[in-house]
């Protein structure tokens, strides 16, 4: 809270960090979360956006190459939004105040009497090396490091600043910079680089001067090259790239291997699930390199009945023997609804797959039976059928024949788990815990997910529905139209699940191994031609 005399803090300069969105800071993460309003920059990476509220307002003021945006014009915006919400976060990539005109912004709002905080953001000029293995200082090479513009300038100083700003960038004197030790790192400098090399060397740099080019820099498009400043011109990267000029840049310090970190890097995935249930995996692909388009296609609903069917099962629980779930939304829909867990005393709990059971065990309830364990470590699959087979026929400790059991499921469950057991010998009481309801086109639907959709390598469907909920997104959009067969790949929970992708018109369909987030990735990563580890 502001002290006495002083103003609220409306307008936060959030560094977004050099490319990878987990290098943003603990303090920037935390003002996105209560944002009302997010500006960002064109190259900051999505997923830092997913940190918002889904009732942020977010806002592109990044200035795409050739648009005739004026930094006047992004500062007075900056204004009219501080004036208008509490909690402005200006997104900007690496550090607000290293070549980001953040000072600018600041000056700006201060001027206009809107409160400021300036969060500090990692700079691609010492990150981007880093990753590359180039330290820009080393004890005995190189004790200083200069960060630097790769803009060349011009005598009319349009290269740097609005024209007719009597501030505007007047050009680098890369002949004083020449002469001086240590490190030079440059920003923004790949479409100059051949003068800038020749520049360094007119002013007394050797030609034979190693230097490091480092293009996306952190992310799992990274790429670098080494070579000297007499042939920088012939490096074959593209912006945005940091070039480190110096002897640090002749180090083997190489750490990273992108290609083994990032075995998925090119590829762009759709994660259909529900918002709830996808952070894991949206997690663990980005971690993996891939593109992460969030599409959820389905919602999760509770009961048509409203819950009285579902009430009476709970108030009556402790007369069953086991209750039953195949799926992570029942699980969670039981815990939620429980009114006293002492109710399951002598109740035995069976779950399909180690996911419903996790979702469980976040009540200190722990199944008593997990269905697909066992198949999983064979390479087999969690499912109903492997549940009935798990629980047999009923012993005489379970009461013999007609031992009860509650199955509680969503509400277009298939009959295999309820007819199976019933076939075993099993009472059988099924209740409808939650409903999935296919997503409507017409509301709700992120349009900039769905065109990103449109051109994704791979799609992840955890149910039939899913598939429907998905196509619906599709053909529901401006311009649309599914052109069937589709391209991408759909990779699949169960065999149920991939026979209505094929039916759909999929061309590729792969069933992961199992229902978990490894064995999506393992499946991903086979549909991209990679051998994906199981993570650790």
């Amino acid at each position: 809270m502001a002290a006495a005399g002083e103003l609220a803090v409306t307008v936060y300069l959030v560094g977004a960090g050099p490319g990878d969105p987990s290098l943003i800071t603990v303090r920037g993460a935390d003002v996105l979360r209560r944002a009302d309003v997010v500006a960002y920059d064109r190259l900051v990476d999505r997923a830092l956006l997913e940190l918002a509220p889904q009732t942020a307002e977010l806002v592109d003021v990044g200035k795409e190459p050739g648009t005739p945006r004026s930094q006047s014009e992004v500062s007075a915006l900056l204004v009219e939004l501080g004036r208008k919400h509490a909690t402005v976060v200006r997104l900007k990539g690496g550090d607000p105040f290293l070549f980001g005109r953040g000072g600018e912004e600041v000056e700006a709002l201060l001027d206009a009497g809107i409160a400021v905080e300036v969060v500090p953001g990692v700079t691609s000029a010492f990150a981007a090396p880093a990753y590359a293995g180039v330290a820009v200082t080393h004890r005995g090479i190189s004790t200083s490091v200069t960060v630097v513009t790769g803009h060349v300038g011009d005598p009319a100083g349009g290269a740097g600043g609005d024209v007719g700003d009597p501030r505007a960038f007047r050009g680098v004197d890369w002949e004083s910079l020449a002469r001086a030790r240590g490190t030079i790192v440059i920003l923004m400098g790949m479409a100059k680089r051949s003068e800038i090399a020749e520049r360094l060397i007119a002013g007394g740099r050797p030609g034979s001067t190693p230097v490091a080019v480092v293009q996306w820099g952190t992310t799992p498009m990274q790429r670098s090259a080494r070579t000297t400043l007499s042939e920088l011109g012939d490096v074959e990267l593209g912006s945005p790239a940091t070039i480190v000029v110096g002897d640090v840049a002749g180090l083997e310090l190489d750490w990273l291997d992108p290609i083994a970190r990032f075995p998925l890097a090119g590829w762009t995935v759709v994660v259909t699930r529900p918002e709830h249930r996808a952070d894991g995996l949206v997690s663990a692909l980005r971690e993996s390199g891939a593109s992460v388009v969030r599409l959820p296609s389905i919602e999760i609903a509770g009961p048509s009945d409203g819950g009285a069917g579902f009430a009476r099962a709970l108030e009556s629980v402790g007369r069953y023997d086991w209750v039953a779930f195949t799926s992570a939304n029942a699980a969670s829909a039981f815990v939620a609804a429980l009114p006293d867990a002492r109710a399951l005393a002598g109740v035995r709990l069976a779950a399909v797959g180690r996911a419903t059971a996790r979702a469980l065990e976040t009540a200190h309830l722990r199944p008593d039976l997990v269905a697909g364990e066992a198949e999983a470590q064979e390479g087999g699959t969690a499912s109903a059928a492997g549940l009935v087979d798990a629980m047999g026929s009923p012993a005489v400790s379970d009461g013999g024949d007609g031992a009860r059991v509650l199955f509680c499921r969503a509400a277009e469950a298939l009959p295999t788990l309820a007819e199976g057991l019933r076939a075993s010998g099993w009472s059988v009481d099924e209740v409808e815990t939650y409903r999935t309801i296919v997503a409507d086109p017409d509301h709700g639907a992120d349009s900039v997910a769905v065109e990103r959709a449109r051109s994704a390598d791979a799609v992840v469907f955890a149910s039939p529905s899913a598939v429907r909920g998905f196509l619906a997104l599709m053909s529901g959009a401006p311009d649309s139209g599914v052109r069937g067969p589709l391209r991408m790949v759909a990779i699949c929970i169960g065999e149920t699940t991939a026979s209505r992708a094929r039916a759909e018109g999929f061309e590729r369909v792969a069933v992961a191994s199992s229902p978990t987030d490894d064995g999506l990735l393992e499946a991903i990563g086979l549909a991209r031609g990679v051998n994906r580890q199981p993570r650790a």
